[in-house]
């Protein structure tokens, strides 16, 4: 059941589906569905923590568990290229 759906009920509804439960189980049979539902969701609450808890504390150990690595070790600068010696002019250039 999705949250839209929850919201549309109103008291009337819900007083509806009251009675119509009281008479398929019974009011002596009440008592022990509303304890059954009570366990039901407390059973999933700590379901749902337990699993939190479990998500969270592996994430823990696997950030501790693994040291960040060091970072590299600067590099000297390379030095700079020699200028390239300027090409004289060539022999075969046409003389005026």
């Amino acid at each position: 059941m999705n949250a839209p759906m929850l919201a549309m009920l109103g008291w009337p509804e819900i007083i509806g589906i009251l009675i119509v439960v009281l008479i398929l189980f019974g009011a002596k049979k009440l008592p022990e569905l509303a304890k059954g539902l009570g366990q039901g969701i407390k059973e999933f609450k700590k379901a749902s923590n337990d699993m939190q808890n479990e998500l969270h504390r592996s994430v823990a150990e696997e950030q501790y568990a693994t040291p960040p690595k060091p970072a590299p070790a600067p590099q000297p600068a390379a030095p700079a290229p020699a200028p390239a010696p300027q090409a004289s002019q060539s022999s075969t250039a046409p003389k005026a």
